[in-house]
């Protein structure tokens, strides 16, 4: 049946009024504040560049700088090592040796004959620690990067061995769209190519960037968020497997098994992945320490930068009370 007249008008008023809410919310999120401004959040990490190669052909691109015990950090999905530029640069000052990687397919790194997966990715993980000879390090995963550690620990016990801490944050053990209705939208999104139509408009990447946000999102995060997806789906495209890897995988059942302390961080107002995931890998890894971060959302390297090597610190603390830490240097200029 064809709309009649009266229908099309209301059909386009619908269309005019939820535009104009749209613009209206991307007025409010612009006049939010920025903790940081857009070139420190957009600024490369320094340091010793090196290029991993990996037995199907991948060249893992990894960055070492500082001195000190190890601190081994990986990123989320879409992203790259740059999104650590802050708290990189926050333990360097503290003392630490940073190791950083953009994971296989993403950012300088390259995608070898064995395409990507959990399994190739958590092996990537003990190849980056042994490569660095990391010992008694901690390992920090966000996200994507919390996901494939869950199984790394697990699958290779010569990687467990070389750590004295765990930290997951924003991330999950599988099933991922489990009570997570922001979810049902953007895991579609995210192995189409409808993504690149919406981020690429000005609206569009605002609303979606602010999405991974806390109750307060910054302009310049989301600016240098979406500019840094768009360039990954550009470069690399959806990389589906990984993203369907992320509903249909779960873990969640071989955690007990994962004897490295670990910490689980979630920000409270994380829509990407709801505090529900961090409650439950804090209950299914003995002895697991369970951290909610008031009011921040998905980007918490961005959002709670501070609270994250303060964690960081703890575990040193607790196996090297010899260390003391010196002042909080976090860049906002």
């Amino acid at each position: 049946m064809r709309a009649g007249p009266a229908s099309a008008a209301l059909a386009c008023a619908g269309s005019v009024l939820g535009w104009a809410a749209a613009r209206g919310a991307v007025a409010r999120i612009e006049r939010n504040p920025d903790p940081y401004p857009r070139h420190l959040l957009a600024a490369d990490l320094e340091g010793e560049k090196v290029v991993i190669e990996r037995p199907d052909g991948t060249r893992l691109r990894a960055t070492s700088a500082g001195q000190g015990p190890p601190v081994a950090v990986a990123h989320g999905y879409a992203a790259g090592s740059r999104e650590w530029n802050i708290v990189h640069d926050e333990l360097i000052g503290r003392g630490y040796r940073v190791i950083a990687f953009d994971q296989r397919g993403h950012g300088r790194s390259t995608l070898g004959s064995d395409g990507i997966g959990s399994a190739q990715m958590a092996a990537d993980y003990a190849a980056l620690v042994e490569h660095f000879d990391v010992r008694d390090g901690v390992l920090v995963r966000h996200s994507m990067g919390g996901f494939v550690a869950s199984r790394a620990v697990l699958d290779h016990q010569e990687l467990a061995a070389r750590l004295s801490g765990l930290v997951l944050f924003a991330t999950w053990a599988g099933r991922l769209s489990d009570e997570s209705p922001q979810n049902w939208l953007q895991i579609p999104l995210l192995r189409s190519v409808v993504l690149q139509g919406v981020t690429l408009s000005r609206t569009g990447g605002i609303l979606f960037g602010a999405a991974g946000c806390g109750k307060r999102p910054s302009p310049a995060m989301i600016s240098v968020f979406v500019e840094r997806l768009n360039q990954h789906m550009k470069h690399h495209g959806a990389l589906v497997p990984i993203v369907r890897a992320f509903v249909r995988e779960d873990h969640y059942p071989r955690l007990a098994e994962i004897s490295v302390p670990t910490v689980a961080k979630v920000g409270d107002a994380d829509g990407t992945t709801p505090p529900v995931h961090s409650r439950r890998l804090a209950a299914a890894v003995p002895n697991a320490q369970l951290i909610n971060v008031r009011d921040a959302g998905h980007v918490l390297n961005w959002e709670a930068g501070a609270k994250l090597v303060e964690v960081i610190e703890s575990w040193f603390f607790r196996n090297h009370p010899e260390r003391r830490g010196p002042r909080r240097i976090i860049r906002t200029k």
